[in-house]
């Protein structure tokens, strides 16, 4: 019997492209269906708040011209709103660019297109990709759907609820620090942060431009692979960071992890960590060791500095990067006294709380008397971030296994300090300073609420970090979702 729509939404982006080229479902059928998902679960007061745009005529029209042999053809995506498309409007979750369309197309946007996936919306954020929880975004907060009341994690939160509520069964975010292992944690399925310059960021807003990657949220190992499989790939034509590589092939049939080091960090397993979060990693350790991995225990000496500089770098680099939005070129523009008037009025009005402080912080430490104390050692403390994984690699090991997050997803509204929503993304920002690639994937729930795993491998080397993450999910199975 062929599946219906509403299934093949469940059971993932392989089955749909397959079901697709063999003529078993019509790709319109599939949208159709994606988008009455959306409208079940997705809207009203207590809806998702997960899509801020959708056109279901641009997206049937987007059908008629879809390749049907493509890898995904017939796939209903959801793309995170900082990243551009000429169809729908890209505001990154901000007033500042509200109703802004791009008069481009991001480079993975295209090659999700011609692979015959269909963009069926966008999806919400934190305002310009800056917060730990959707609740930053300037059309409100989005929910996890596994419990409403609770955030989906951010700042790629939208991409994710859409995923783990069946809207779609990939869909791509940003990630900057963390922003797509974490709401992928939270919400109980898959997300890959690759190594940088592995997927193009051609047509992606800029937060912080040594830190910003485009990552893929799927259902399933296997979805995540197929969306990075297609997103992936050289494009130095028009990203200047892009690796001059071929889009790695990630997708394996083996389940076997003979052979395979993989080390447990010791500073990712503090004392303070919740004794039932440690539980599920010690589970997940030992289902690695069942598949045939040796688990060594190891060190990375410098990763209680990765916070703080993090959260040096990124908002200098964030303060820069948003100069662009001044009102004279595009987006919002509010008259005031004089061109520093208009200035003044745009951003004030246009940008958020957490953005705003975002911008002062970044302007500070780049000020003159302070660069050198703040940004430029923060580089240098980078460098020794990066050596300790370096060093890691050298000794032998093929990858890393950690907890995603310290804890499951927070209720909405819980968190008010700014220091302590930037602790959440503690186990996240090491490897995007060290510019290596890292996935998280479910493996279990703490009193109903799903937690992740974290997979860190060395750069470039996105096929043995998914090779371990299949074994994992296969080790694991039901257990994950227990």
């Amino acid at each position: 019997m062929t599946a219906t729509p509403e299934v093949l939404l469940q059971s993932g982006a392989g089955a749909i492209a397959a079901a697709v080229r063999e003529g078993k479902v019509r790709s319109r059928t599939v949208v159709e269906a994606s988008f009455a998902r959306a409208a079940e679960v997705d809207a009203g007061p207590s809806g998702l708040n997960c899509i801020l745009t959708s056109d279901l005529n641009g997206s049937l029209q987007l059908v008629e011209g879809a390749p049907v042999g493509g890898a995904l053809a017939g796939v209903p995506v959801v793309l995170k709103d900082n990243i551009a498309t000429t169809m729908l409007s890209t505001s990154c979750g901000s007033k500042i660019l509200e109703g802004y369309v791009s008069p481009y197309e991001s480079t993975v946007a295209r090659k999700l297109r011609e692979a015959g996936a269909i963009l069926v919306g966008k999806g919400n954020m934190d305002e310009f990709a800056m917060g730990s929880s959707t609740e930053f975004s300037a059309y409100g907060p989005a929910r996890n759907p596994i419990d409403r009341t609770r955030v989906p994690g951010g700042s790629s939160g939208g991409s994710a609820a859409s995923v783990a509520a069946g809207i779609v069964p990939i869909a791509l975010g940003s990630e900057t620090g963390g922003s797509v292992r974490q709401p992928a944690a939270f919400c109980g399925i898959v997300g890959v942060k690759p190594t940088y310059g592995r997927i193009s960021r051609f047509g992606l807003v800029a937060f912080a431009s040594s830190l910003d990657n485009i990552g893929v949220f799927g259902r399933t190992v296997d979805d995540a692979a197929r969306a990075m499989e297609v997103v992936s790939g050289d494009d130095t034509a028009n990203d200047a960071t892009s690796a001059p590589l071929e889009a790695p092939r990630l997708r394996t049939d083996s389940r076997d992890l003979t052979g395979i080091v993989i080390g447990r960090p010791k500073q990712y397993f503090p004392a303070s960590l919740p004794a039932a979060m440690q539980e599920h990693c010690d589970r997940a350790l030992d289902a690695l060791r069942a598949r045939g991995a040796e688990i060594r225990d190891v060190s990375l000496p410098h990763t209680d500095l990765a916070l703080p500089v993090y959260y040096i770098i990124a908002p200098a680099e964030c303060s820069a990067n948003l100069a662009r939005f001044d009102g004279v070129r595009y987006g919002l523009r509010l008259e005031g006294e004089g061109l520093r008037g208009m200035y003044e009025a745009t951003r004030s009005k246009g940008f958020g709380a957490e953005v705003t402080r975002r911008i002062l912080l970044g302007t500070y430490v780049l000020s003159a008397g302070y660069y050198d104390a703040y940004y430029r050692k923060a580089q240098d403390v980078r460098a020794l971030i990066a050596q300790d994984f370096t060093d890691v690699w050298a000794s032998g090991v093929h990858a890393l296994f950690t907890p995603t997050t310290a804890a499951p997803a927070f209720t909405i509204g819980a968190i008010s300090d700014p220091y302590e929503m930037y602790l959440c993304d503690l186990f996240t920002v090491s490897a995007n300073l060290a510019e290596v690639p890292a996935m998280s994937l479910p493996i279990g729930r703490v009193g109903g609420l799903p937690v992740g795993g974290q997979v860190i491998a060395p750069r470039f080397g996105e096929q043995v970090m998914f090779r371990i993450a299949y074994a994992l999910e296969s080790e694991l199975g039901g257990a994950a979702h227990a």
